[in-house]
């Protein structure tokens, strides 16, 4: 077994459980203690787990479990609307953009039909609603086909394929977790790979994350930070966390909460 697939099912057992032993991962996944114990010294580098004695414990700053568009729509709407606006300064008339599915790019995209012949691309079908119709004054959309998961997204070979065949200016992404070592993380497998796919189309990644999403850790990386060409948050972070953030990005934008 591959590194990368006992990795991946540490993390998953760290999903379902609080806690892991040593001697039940070598002997589930058919390696030595001392495989094991590597494996977890990894992962606590990742920011994915948390060495304990005798075995591995989920750290209390990761989310594994992604708790669905509706819930995460009613969390801190002053700062998705401070963030979006900061945003919008980024996107000028005549514009080809991606935005990835997310709540703060939701808020995002309520502001887009402002901007005058936009065409925009998407994976979220939160964000294609937002954008309207061109008949009634909204943007251009473009739509990725995929399999839709909790937090309105489409992901999946269909939605990365067609990425694939995509050339736009900024790609705008709302993260689950923003990390110093993990980087950008999200609870989907699939939907990190759509975002991926979504930061090589474009020609510069802005990431929207208000401050709570600092220092989490969830189950799926998506890219790390020095990824980022620009990152606009809001002002509730601190200065000590705002000095680590700018050693990666190299364009940080804080948006004051009215």
């Amino acid at each position: 077994m591959l590194a990368a697939e006992r990795h991946a099912r540490i993390v998953a057992e760290l999903e379902r459980r609080e806690a892991v032993r040593v001697g039940e991962l070598a002997a589930t996944l058919g390696v030595s203690e001392m495989t094991i114990r590597r494996d977890i010294e990894h992962l606590e580098a990742q920011g994915l787990a948390r060495r304990v004695h005798g075995g591995a414990a989920r750290p209390a700053d990761v989310g594994f479990a992604d708790p669905g568009f509706a819930v995460k729509s009613e969390h801190r709407p002053d700062a998705k609307s401070a963030i979006s606006q900061r945003a919008l300064e980024l996107v000028r008339p005549g514009a080809t953009i991606f935005v990835t599915a997310g709540t703060t790019t939701f808020a995002f995209a309520h502001l887009l039909a402002s901007v005058p012949d936009l065409t925009v691309a998407t994976n979220s079908i939160k964000v294609a609603e937002a954008l309207g119709t061109p008949s009634q004054g909204g943007v251009r959309t473009i739509l990725t086909g995929g399999e839709r998961t909790a937090s309105e997204a489409l992901v999946g070979p269909l939605a990365t394929a067609t990425l694939a065949q995509l050339h736009v200016e900024t790609c705008f992404m709302g993260v689950h977790g923003l990390h110093p070592r993990a980087g950008l993380t999200t609870p989907n497998m699939l939907e990190a790979e759509v975002n991926r796919a979504a930061a090589e189309a474009a020609a510069r990644l802005v990431v929207l994350a208000d401050h709570s999403k600092y220092g989490l850790v969830s189950l799926a990386k998506i890219l790390p930070l020095d990824a980022i060409d620009t990152l606009i948050t809001d002002d509730g972070l601190s200065e000590a966390a705002l000095d680590e953030l700018r050693q990666s990005v190299p364009d940080l934008v804080v948006a004051p909460i009215a």
